[in-house]
């Protein structure tokens, strides 16, 4: 089984990275024989859609499960239409983490377990903790997040996913998903032209 986990290193006996899309690096794992490969993620520094981008890196890379500390519902549900399993709420090294996971200790999630953007800190409205440059850190602070804007496109709670029984099922599913996220990609895009021409 290839295990995908979020490490702040780049090797086995690294720490896991709380974090999901804005994790230092992936460290993807063969269970059996504990060979792996670690990558930087590429989607830390996304201005938005981090959860997105990192859950299409984990699906892209072919891994069956990922082990990290939390998850947003726009990632989750990404990895969940996949088929990939998560594992949340998980500390220590990568191989502690794995090992885990081998013996039983771990549950899969059945849900994300942060809000949407809660890892951002940003306030659009500027009177936040996170001081408009993305300071939060992941502790959610920013007060004007709390009222969104009515243009931002909204995340939906994730749904649980029922596992496809054919291809076309599975086909009609991800078809569906893609159509979503280039809907709310056209929507941001929007936001930001609007933006910049304040």
């Amino acid at each position: 089984m290839k295990i995908c986990v979020t490490s702040i290193g780049r090797d086995l006996n690294a720490q896991v990275d709380p974090r999901f899309g804005r994790c230092q690096y992936f460290v993807f794992v063969d269970s059996d024989t504990m060979t792996f490969e670690a990558m930087p993620n590429d989607a830390i520094a996304a201005p938005g859609g981090a959860g997105i981008q990192a859950a299409q890196t984990v699906v892209n890379k072919g891994a069956n499960m990922l082990i990290s500390g939390n998850i947003g519902p726009n990632a989750f549900q990404v990895l969940s239409t996949a088929g990939v399993k998560v594992a949340t709420g998980v500390n220590g090294t990568v191989k502690e983490a794995v090992e885990m996971y081998k013996n039983g200790g771990l549950s899969e999630t059945g849900t994300s377990t942060v809000a949407a953007h809660a890892g951002m800190g940003v306030d659009l409205q500027g009177i936040g903790m996170g001081g408009g440059r993305g300071g939060g850190r992941g502790r959610g602070m920013g007060r004007g997040m709390q009222q969104p804007m009515p243009s931002q496109p909204q995340a939906q709670a994730p749904q649980a996913t029922i596992a496809p029984k054919t291809k076309d099922e599975e086909l009609e599913q991800l078809s569906d998903m893609a159509s979503r996220l280039e809907k709310d990609l056209e929507d941001v895009k929007k936001r930001i032209e609007g933006l910049k021409r304040r």
